[in-house]
């Protein structure tokens, strides 16, 4: 009977704990709610935020998320060269995007000439329509960059960054909008460990895996903001080209020949797309009649860079507006390209930024020996 009313005790002062915390934080959970939170097993996910998850109420709780890249990602990111996250933004982040990209469509540039088209003429890439139209300056809106800023350290990405750039990431490219009306052109495919037209070698594009270590030199990241469907063209890639040894048959950067083999993942608006850029990839002509929206962002290791707009901004450093209210997580992903030993911003678990650093000792003998606290 004793050992009963212990049981008893504890789950009442479980059950306390799980009020407390909810109402704690100003919310108000259903019976169902709790008795699914009191059932959920113990993990050793993180629960952190950057982002407030939108639920059925409108409600808003702290999100789980991975520490790190599971085995199951590091898996068919090796097979394929690219992974889908389904629900990466919730509908609210989605239709908050897409609303701020309305306010700048005015913006939007169309690539109408035809050296800026991305596709051969009378191909099935190019389509019959407009150009393709892009929109930047995403990161530099104030506080309608918020969902755009939040991809650079988003908890459910951050674990997978790290498993294939490692620590210390960073911003390669300034990241911009892609819009597609009906009939626009795509983007013959392109890219490759191994480059898909010259059969050379690409070491700013490389994959390699090593003793169970991932990495790429260059990581796309393509958050979807409006739904791709089966057969409606837009981002496309060649699975398990990042390990191709050779140049593509003639005909197929250009959809006319072994198309078979050029996978349109279908995608959720809030699916992101991470693949390798050693991986050989490109975008079908749109046929669907609503507006295709993407917003494509780059990211390479701590010492890799490709992109050189980190340090052609007057003055230095990135655009100015682009700093404005940013978390000290996603400031760490603007740095330049640098080891990580030399005072760089790490990302960890939590969220929460450390530096990683060197003895003061080693520091104090470069300055004493260059004039600098750097080699």
């Amino acid at each position: 009977m004793l050992q009963v009313c212990k049981v008893a005790l504890a789950w009442m002062l479980l059950g306390y704990s799980v009020f407390a915390r909810a109402f704690s934080a100003g919310q108000r959970h259903s019976k169902k709610q709790i008795l699914a939170s009191l059932a959920k097993p113990v993990s050793s996910t993180r629960l952190h935020s950057t982002m407030a998850e939108a639920v059925e109420n409108s409600t808003t709780f702290m999100k789980e998320y991975p520490t790190e890249m599971t085995e199951d990602e590091r898996y068919l990111f090796d097979l394929n060269g690219y992974l889908i996250v389904r629900g990466v933004l919730t509908p609210e982040e989605v239709e908050e995007a897409n609303r701020v990209i309305d306010n700048h469509a005015h913006e939007m540039v169309e690539r109408s000439d035809g050296a800026l088209r991305n596709a051969m003429e009378g191909t099935k890439f190019y389509g019959d329509g407009p150009g393709r139209m892009d929109l930047g300056q995403v990161l530099e809106w104030g506080e309608e960059s918020r969902v755009f800023k939040s991809i650079l350290a988003h908890p459910r990405l951050v674990p997978l960054f790290h498993g294939v750039l490692g620590k210390g990431y960073r911003m390669d490219h300034l990241p911009m909008v892609l819009a597609q009306n009906k009939g626009s052109e795509g983007f013959s495919l392109h890219g490759g460990t191994i480059d898909c037209v010259s059969g050379e070698y690409n070491p700013f594009l490389a994959y390699h895996c090593l003793h169970g270590t991932v990495r790429t030199a260059l990581l796309g990241c393509n958050v979807i903001l409006a739904d791709h469907n089966p057969g409606d063209g837009g981002f496309c890639i060649v699975p398990g080209s990042h390990k191709s040894n050779f140049k593509m048959p003639k005909g197929m950067v250009d959809g006319e020949a072994y198309e078979d083999y050029i996978v349109q993942p279908a995608t959720k608006a809030g699916d992101v797309i991470l693949f390798f850029e050693g991986t050989v990839h490109g975008a079908k002509s749109w046929t669907s009649d609503r507006q295709r929206r993407t917003c494509l962002y780059r990211f390479s290791p701590a010492t890799n860079v490709y992109g050189r707009s980190y340090f052609g901004h007057e003055g230095g450093g990135w655009p100015t507006k682009m700093y404005e209210g940013l978390t000290p997580a996603q400031r760490a992903v603007l740095e330049p390209p640098y080891a990580n030993r030399l005072d760089r911003p790490n990302i960890v678990d939590d969220g929460s930024v450390e530096m990683t650093t060197r003895s003061g000792r080693k520091k104090q003998h470069d300055k004493d020996v260059f004039g600098t606290k750097y080699f």
